[in-house]
């Protein structure tokens, strides 16, 4: 291969990067979304981590799951002289009862994957309103709890950790299902699941009206 041919080929792949690019900047790149990406992603990805690294992103790729996505890297040290860099990728405060239903629905797919079988982790709306009421305070109004579960649920779905699947029926319009997504498995790691119990005692007391001080704050 001579030099025109290199010159070629890396025009050819430059409008690939930048779209790539640009999409791991908006968000998740699942494989079962977009195939030519992921595909693209594969062969381009040294090209890809290397201007993440110029922005201060880390891009994180799991070929088995199927997703990738660029994560900021941590903070300078305080004591750092060097300038800091804004982040590109936010990091926001996540509500009690979002980080509830996160925790619940990681805990479910370990459970599922230790069960062996399919892949896609599908939950009935009813499923995860059973999952979730059952650390939520009680209360004489059963379509406000559902609301505000569904509420919540909507937040998730925002986040990328829910997805919403089409009905089969126009029968199973009214419930609804929705598959987990396996990013979850990075945003929420081992040990985070490991100390769920404790999470889980913190996260009652909390929506019982003692809320502990702060919030957590987790990368997208």
């Amino acid at each position: 291969m001579n030099a025109s041919d290199n010159t070629l080929q890396s025009g050819a792949a430059q409008p690939d990067l930048s779209a790539l690019l640009i999409h791991l900047l908006k968000g998740v790149l699942y494989r079962e979304d977009d195939e030519r990406s992921w595909a693209a992603l594969l062969r381009l990805q040294a090209r890809v981590r290397e201007q993440a690294a110029i922005l201060q992103l880390d891009l994180l790729l799991d070929e088995a799951e199927g997703y990738a996505f660029f994560k900021s890297r941590p903070d300078a040290d305080e004591a750092d002289a060097a300038p800091r860099v804004p982040r590109l990728v936010a990091r926001r405060p996540l509500s009690y009862p979002v980080s509830l239903m996160l925790a619940l629905l990681r805990k479910k797919l370990a459970e599922f994957d230790a069960g062996g079988g399919d892949t896609r982790l599908v939950l009935a709306r009813d499923d995860i309103v059973d999952m979730v009421r059952v650390f939520l305070p009680e209360g004489p109004n059963e379509a406000k709890l559902i609301g505000q579960i569904e509420t919540t649920v909507n937040k998730v779905i925002e986040l990328g950790f829910l997805r919403r699947l089409k009905p089969a029926s126009a029968a199973s319009q009214g419930a609804g299902s929705y598959e987990v997504r396996r990013i979850l498995k990075a945003f929420v790691d081992a040990q985070w699941l490991a100390e769920f119990d404790a999470r889980l005692e913190t996260y009652r007391t909390a929506l019982a009206g003692v809320a502990p001080r702060g919030k957590d704050k987790r990368d997208e």
